[in-house]
């Protein structure tokens, strides 16, 4: 099987991870290794849970350890993130479609907060402060302490924060130039969308549209719009089989973020061409 999970509670002292790990799943220390160096290793502790990378980690008696593995997550390559900003409390991030924000319980080599790590020497601390989805490219916050990350995440909780993105969708959804506002409750919460027709191609019959977020619900905008029958091109979870052809990517792009510094008070904006 390509999936596997195990779980174990160390009953020793001054064990290596890779060696308890290797004796439990009879996976090669080779794959274990690798594992580690992926985010697939998880140790559970004094009420804690935390990421092993460290193979010759020596682990006490009464530890737990977990090994999520999946061959086919730990087998894919990671586009590359583009730096757009570094403000050293926090830094704005160009993510790629096909980057998880942040990672799962079976890796996180694959998401802009592990290339964030990894990019800035000497380390610093990264807390992811919101979030866009997988399929999804465009710009991201990544806070560097934690009272940047409060910060910004109050922010987000108060709607201070402008979030403007990019799509397309299936259809003529109105007349370009006009005005929408789409109001439809979400998971029993309030949430709203505003977007202005750009552009309209005729020949594939889709319009382009400015939209803005008030609210942030999970997949706000592909559900909002293909609510009311414009679904995203390439959305493989809201649109129809036409909103998918080709293969293509979902055309989704979070274009720019404008706020107010909640650290030194500038004005600050941060677009994509």
């Amino acid at each position: 099987m390509s999936v596997q999970d195990f779980h174990l509670t160390i009953d020793t002292d001054n064990i290596r991870v890779i060696d308890a790990l290797a004796d439990s799943s009879e996976l090669p220390k080779v794959r274990i290794k690798d594992a580690l160096n992926k985010g697939a290793v998880w140790l559970h502790t004094r009420g804690r849970e935390q990421r092993l990378r460290r193979a010759t980690k020596t682990l006490k008696r009464g530890d737990r350890v977990s090994l999520y593995y999946d061959a086919d997550v730990l087998q894919r390559e990671p586009p590359a993130a583009q730096l757009i900003a570094d403000e050293r409390d926090y830094s704005i991030w160009h993510k790629p479609a096909g980057m998880l924000a942040q990672g799962t319980r079976y890796g996180d080599h694959c998401s802009l907060l592990r290339w964030s790590e990894k990019y800035f020497q000497p380390p610093r601390e990264n807390f992811l402060v919101h979030r866009l989805d997988r399929e999804a490219e465009g710009l991201i916050l990544i806070a560097h302490t934690k009272k940047a990350a409060d910060a910004f995440s109050k922010l987000w909780q108060q709607h201070r924060i402008k979030k403007q993105y990019s799509v397309i969708v299936e259809g003529a959804i109105g007349a370009v130039g006009s005005a929408h506002r789409i109001d439809t409750t979400l998971d029993g919460k309030e949430c709203a969308t505003e977007f202005t027709v750009v552009d309209f191609d005729a020949t594939l019959a889709r319009s382009k549209l400015a939209v803005t977020l008030i609210t942030g619900r999970k997949h706000q905008i592909r559900r909002h719009l293909a609510g009311i029958g414009f679904a995203l091109v390439g959305d493989p979870r809201y649109g129809s089989r036409r909103s998918d052809r080709g293969g293509e990517n979902l055309a989704l792009r979070a274009v720019a973020l404008e706020f107010i510094c909640p650290l030194r008070g500038d004005a600050k904006k941060y677009a994509l061409e």
